[in-house]
């Protein structure tokens, strides 16, 4: 759903040092945003620009915020729920 030169992009990255770990934060926020919306098949570059938006955010924070642990507090974005709500899929 995201590539490599897209989150490189987005997160101002330059050289191929770190490919294999945005590589993983990648796999990891498309899983993150799929179980958010309760997506029933694997997300695919035709998910809505909304949903890539939101696993670009997350992959962002998971590269920033990569040490375990921070000087300062973490707090939750709301713009990646104001993105994923309206694609998010009941479950029963």
């Amino acid at each position: 759903m995201l590539t490599l030169e897209e989150v490189k992009l987005h997160c101002r990255i330059d050289g191929y040092e770190e490919d294999y770990l945005l590589a993983a934060m990648i796999e990891a926020a498309v899983a993150s945003v799929g179980d958010y919306i309760n997506a029933t098949e694997p997300l695919t570059d035709t998910a809505p620009a909304p949903v890539k938006a939101a696993a670009m955010l997350l992959v962002a924070d998971l590269y920033s915020n990569r040490e375990a642990l921070v000087e300062r507090p973490l707090s939750k974005n709301p713009t990646f729920e104001r993105l994923l709500n309206p694609y998010r899929v009941s479950v029963l």
